[in-house]
C-alpha cells in the first residue's frame, strides 16, 4: 500500500512557475505508475500528467503540453510536476495518484491510491 501527500502549491500570477512535489510512502513506489489530475470548482477530475514506474515514459494532456513536466525519483520516493507558463485556467486542486496497472491511464478510476491535494490557484 501506498500513502501519497503532496505539497507545493500556492498562489502565482499568470505566466509564473511552481514545483508540485508528491512524497510517498512505502518502499513499493518504484513499481506503481503515477500521474496527475486536477479539478477546478464545479468540474469533474481530469488528467494532467502521468509517467511510467521506470520514469522512461511520459503521457501529457494537450492542454498542458509544452508547459508542465511529470517526473519521479524513486530514490526519494517522490513524484514531481514542473509546472511554467500557468495561466488562470490552471487553477485547481492538483491531485497525484499511483497505480500498478494505470500506465499511461487518463482515467481516475485506473489509480488505486490519491493524495489529499494541493491548490493551485493562477492570478491574471
Amino acid at each position: 500500500q501506498v500513502q501519497l501527500v503532496e505539497s507545493g502549491g500556492g498562489l502565482v500570477q499568470a505566466g509564473g512557475s511552481l514545483r508540485l512535489s508528491c512524497a510517498a510512502s512505502g518502499r513499493t513506489f518504484s513499481t506503481y505508475n503515477m500521474g496527475w489530475f486536477r479539478q477546478a470548482p464545479g468540474k469533474e477530475r481530469e488528467f494532467v500528467a502521468a509517467v511510467s514506474w521506470s520514469g522512461g515514459t511520459t503521457w501529457d494532456a494537450d492542454s498542458v503540453k509544452g508547459r508542465f513536466t511529470i517526473s519521479r525519483d524513486n530514490g526519494k520516493n517522490t513524484l514531481y510536476l514542473q509546472m511554467n507558463s500557468l495561466k488562470p485556467e490552471d487553477t485547481a486542486v492538483y491531485y497525484c495518484a499511483g497505480g500498478s496497472r494505470a500506465i499511461g491511464s487518463t482515467s481516475p478510476t485506473s489509480y488505486e491510491y490519491w493524495g489529499q491535494g494541493t491548490q493551485v490557484t493562477v492570478s491574471s
